[in-house]
């Protein structure tokens, strides 16, 4: 229910373009009644809070220290650096009002966000509103609910006492409302939330990211562990896919709500979607048949499907949802999984621009990720430059610049002189990106091998293990850390992370091989050093082709090998002058590069250095 405090008559004045006061309040009121916000009790008072101090002219008060005394029961100790409470509290409000604009509140007229890197909502209009449009509250019995007193709820009884707080006295009485209808919705929908991608809502779909539904997995038999099996997977899914932050994700509410025979492309029509998940089950004779598919809403079309057989017993039901839905969302999921690869192939054709919005930034960054093109480098730079230019409050931007200036300083992108200060660039850029966002993995990843290639080993692992904590399902955490293990000499530590994420990734990187193909070729089996080094070539990186010819002379194929060389050379020429150096700069322990050097040697490499000396010596 809208409030009815009388607005000061300079208050149009003061407030941006846009809704009105009245309007902004209206807005509030709706969403804090509408149960499709899934919010906590404690969120919705930081969601009021928020808003009223800013209609009230306070916004340049919200800060971290003023909200965490009104809001948040703490008192004039409270230090933002050892207690996060109000940072991670608004990261979930975030979430929470993407979840709701996601889903019921996709035809709203006004959009309330809270963009990142501060406090201050935004109110706008959404798909060309405007003031003279009439509005409607939520015409519901969980609507008029939220004006009728009750109790507060036992873990938030002291959010509901009178808070003071730039003026304002925060009374119990709507606190009291706010609980109530928050048990309401816990009673309506026990077990529901909303997972959604944090990124702001634009106008622009690929500046989003795409939104996935998952629609409730369909037991083609009767028995009853296969109608559990069937609920369970599609709870378990949308469990692992929140992990991803490559797209939005409808709530479970609205999944079930929706006919697991429902027609995708009608659902990207009414709900706005742009793939839809869909499967089904089938037990017979001690086994069970998983099948799943992924769709483009759009045109219908399947891009994905895979079918899954497992022996099913009933101690057994758990262990198979859990590890099949885990399997489907890193399929779909990973930085180079389904959705990304379908998104950025459409994106293909279109030239790099200050413009592209910045979710396409992001889809370009990882397809140059795949196999670090010097071509593809520049392009791509300056859009997520642009990017974060554009939006400086997105974490992900941020570390992705990280990563970029890392490439240029330990990939010979640009003059010796000027490594140091790339390296400057890329620990601000990724320190700020976790600043924003410490919970962003990517940002992790790019803080942790930033940390790696200066030589602070323990700062690394570190902040891997850190990043692999909060996604133990994400095969590229799970190959950097690999990588970086074995590159370090822990072979048995580093070689099972680097399997598990080639067995779960659907095309993987050529990196992804390196560190396997050498450890094959150390231990003396170089057939599988071979077909493991062919395999890393997928990135057209000089590095690979060293291993290939490394591989190729271990097994005296001398013109196999010559040819690897000859690719190395092409698409290396530094690496082909000094590949020890190539090798050290990776932070290779010395054994393991005094191996190689001696596997090149073997294949056909010699010195460039001596043989100019012994040429010379020629009469």
């Amino acid at each position: 229910m809208a409030s009815t405090r009388n607005p000061p008559d300079d208050e149009q004045e003061v407030m941006p373009s846009g809704p009105s006061p009245a309007a902004r309040r209206a807005q509030l009121e709706r969403i804090l009644a509408d149960p499709a916000l899934q919010a906590s009790p404690r969120r919705r008072v930081l969601l009021r809070y928020l808003v009223e101090e800013t209609l009230d002219g306070r916004a340049d008060r919200l800060k971290g220290y003023s909200i965490a005394l009104a809001v948040f029961n703490r008192d004039e100790s409270f230090n933002p650096q050892s207690d996060p409470v109000v940072r991670l509290e608004a990261r979930r409000l975030r979430r929470d009002l993407d979840g709701y604009y996601a889903g019921a509140g996709s035809h709203d007229r006004i959009r309330i966000s809270i963009p990142r890197g501060g406090y201050t909502p935004q109110f706008e209009w959404m798909d060309g509103a405007t003031e003279q449009q009439p509005f409607h509250l939520i015409e519901t019995s969980n609507a008029r609910a939220v004006a009728m007193p009750s109790e507060p709820l036992e873990e938030d009884a002291h959010a509901a006492s009178s808070h003071k707080a730039g003026g304002r006295t925060w009374k119990a009485g709507w606190l009291h409302a706010v609980a109530a209808a928050a048990f309401l919705l816990i009673c309506a929908a026990v077990g529901a939330w909303i997972w959604s991608s944090p990124r702001e809502r634009g106008s622009d779909a690929l500046a989003r990211g795409p939104t996935v539904i998952v629609l409730p997995f369909e037991a083609l038999s009767s028995g009853e562990d296969d109608r559990f099996l069937a609920s369970g997977l599609t709870q378990q899914l949308v469990t692992y896919l929140m992990r991803f932050s490559a797209f939005r994700l409808y709530s479970l509410p609205a999944s079930f709500q929706v006919e697991s025979s429902a027609d995708p492309r009608e659902l990207g029509r009414t709900l706005d979607v742009s793939y839809v998940v869909k499967g089904n089950l089938r037990s017979a004779n001690g086994s069970v048949r998983v099948g799943a598919q992924l769709i483009d809403a759009d045109s219908g079309q399947v891009l994905w499907s895979e079918s899954y057989d497992r022996p099913m017993t009933p101690s057994a039901l758990l262990n198979v949802q859990d590890e099949l839905a885990s399997r489907i969302a890193v399929l779909l999921g990973q930085s180079y999984g389904i959705v990304n690869n379908d998104a950025a192939s459409r994106l293909l054709d279109k030239a790099a621009a200050p413009s592209m919005p910045t979710y396409a930034c992001i889809l370009r960054a990882y397809a140059y990720r795949r196999t670090f093109g010097s071509e593809l480098y520049p392009p791509v730079r300056t859009c997520i430059e642009d990017s974060v230019r554009r939006d400086p409050s997105y974490a992900t931007g941020w570390a992705m610049l990280g990563w970029l200036h890392l490439d240029a300083a330990r990939f010979d992108m640009v003059p010796q002189g000027a490594v140091k200060n790339e390296y400057d660039q890329a620990f601000s850029a990724a320190d700020h990106a976790v600043e924003l966002d410490p919970t962003n993995i990517l940002a992790l990843q790019a803080l942790a091998s930033i940390n790696y290639y200066a030589g602070h080993y323990d700062e690394s692992e570190r902040l891997q293990r850190q990043a692999l904590a909060l996604n133990p399902n994400d095969p590229d955490t799970l190959a950097q850390f690999g990588w970086r293990l074995a590159a370090r000499g822990k072979w048995q530590e580093g070689l099972p992370y680097l399997e598990r994420a080639i067995d779960r990734t659907v095309n993987p990187p050529g990196w992804y091989f390196n560190l396997i193909t050498v450890h094959q070729y150390l231990e003396g089996d170089y057939t599988a050093a071979l077909q493991s080094a062919e395999r890393g070539t997928a990135d057209g990186s000089g590095m690979s082709w060293s291993f290939v010819a490394i591989a190729q002379g271990a097994l005296g194929n001398r013109d196999a090998a010559r040819q690897a060389l000859t690719e190395m050379a092409t698409r290396a020429p530094s690496m082909a002058r000094d590949p020890a150096a190539a090798y050290r700069r990776h932070q290779a322990i010395e054994s393991t590069v005094a191996s190689l050097i001696e596997g090149l040697r073997k294949a056909g490499w010699s010195d460039p250095a001596t043989q100019a000396s012994v040429n010379g010596a020629k009469p």
